[in-house]
């Protein structure tokens, strides 16, 4: 029992250690992890709120077989009154680019640094606050539209990371942003994962191939939606064009058909092949001929023939001597009993 419980603790101290600083149980959902980085966020409009109660969901690009397709921002319901939605983001770690799942909790938490826009500046959120149950909309952030809102407030928001639509932390062209001391408090505070309603936008937007980067190059037709998994009819927004660089995404090459191109280069180098590479021409001829020495080399086998050869001779050798005495001395009795008689 007590060799149990020490592995148990060993087991968990591990797991702590492995972690980010500014993860933890509750506040961090580490996903799938990609070679390549995500797309530049498109610009949009935020859609016109469906009713009062509703809070912004903002877009993102997620990764799936095809690649990365984007997420419409969406309108949805918190789980419970008092949560505000943190939203999720690509981090480079390890070599590769890690999606942190968003989650709900009383204190918006780290969410890269990333400009996703509509009060989610990079830090913290600005849409508005819950009170008393009621949650207090910005008139500067979020987008009314016929709906009236009585508990609302306008307080100026501005763009600190001016127009930079950059959609991941750190790596290569990443943000270099990380958490500040209240991030690190929210991570450590109880969570929620994504609600049914954001579940299901991120599920029909997989299934939408209009939606992948390979095919809208980083404009996607359906930026962002009224009604989550609503792609279609009144309601959605377009991506805008843009001249922020990052943006015209191209999809990354694939690199395995030239690993199989680079291999003989390597292989034909470790045989010797270098010198005579000057001269492509001459070194062609040394192919043609290569199955004339396979043809000869081919007796190199024959040596195997003599072997019986050798066994054959043995065999006899041994069991002559052990049969020949044996006639005699059954001959000479029969002659010493004739004379008897």
């Amino acid at each position: 029992m007590n060799l149990m419980r020490t592995v148990a603790r060993i087991a968990a101290l591990l797991a702590l250690c492995s972690a980010p600083l500014w993860s933890s149980a509750q506040g961090v959902s580490l996903g799938v992890s990609v070679p390549v980085a995500p797309p530049a966020l498109p610009i949009y409009e935020q859609p016109p709120m469906p009713a009062a109660g509703y809070l912004w969901s903002p877009g993102y690009w997620s990764w799936g077989q095809a690649g990365y397709y984007w997420v419409p921002g969406t309108w949805v319901l918190a789980p419970a009154p008092g949560l505000l939605w943190t939203p999720g983001y690509w981090g480079w770690l390890g070599g590769a680019f890690l999606w942190h799942g968003g989650y709900w909790g009383p204190h918006v938490g780290f969410y890269g640094g990333v400009n996703y826009g509509f009060g989610y500046g990079g830090v913290g959120y600005a849409g508005g606050f819950w009170r008393g149950g009621a949650f207090q909309y910005n008139r500067a952030v979020n987008n009314f539209g016929s709906v009236s809102v009585s508990n609302t407030y306008n307080q100026t928001v501005t763009n600190d990371g001016g127009l930079s639509r950059v959609s991941y932390n750190g790596g290569n062209g990443g943000i270099n942003a990380t958490p500040t001391p209240a991030e690190q408090q929210a991570a450590n505070e109880r969570h929620q994962g994504a609600t049914p309603m954001q579940t299901q936008n991120e599920q029909a937007a997989s299934g939408n191939r209009a939606l992948l980067a390979s095919v809208n190059h980083g404009a996607p037709a359906v930026a962002a939606s009224v009604h989550p998994g609503e792609f279609s009819g009144a309601g959605i927004v377009r991506a805008r064009a843009s001249s922020v660089a990052g943006s015209g995404y191209q999809p990354p090459p694939r690199f395995q058909p030239r690993e199989p191109s680079s291999a003989p280069a390597a292989a034909s180098a470790r045989f010797g092949a270098p010198a005579p590479a000057a001269h492509p021409p001459a070194t062609m001829p040394a192919p043609n001929h290569a199955p004339a020495p396979r043809a000869q080399g081919a007796p190199t086998y024959r040596p195997a023939a003599p072997r019986p050869q050798y066994r054959a001779p043995r065999r006899p050798a041994y069991r002559a001597p052990s049969r020949q005495p044996a006639h005699p001395a059954a001959s000479q009795p029969h002659p010493q009993r004739d004379e008897r008689h």
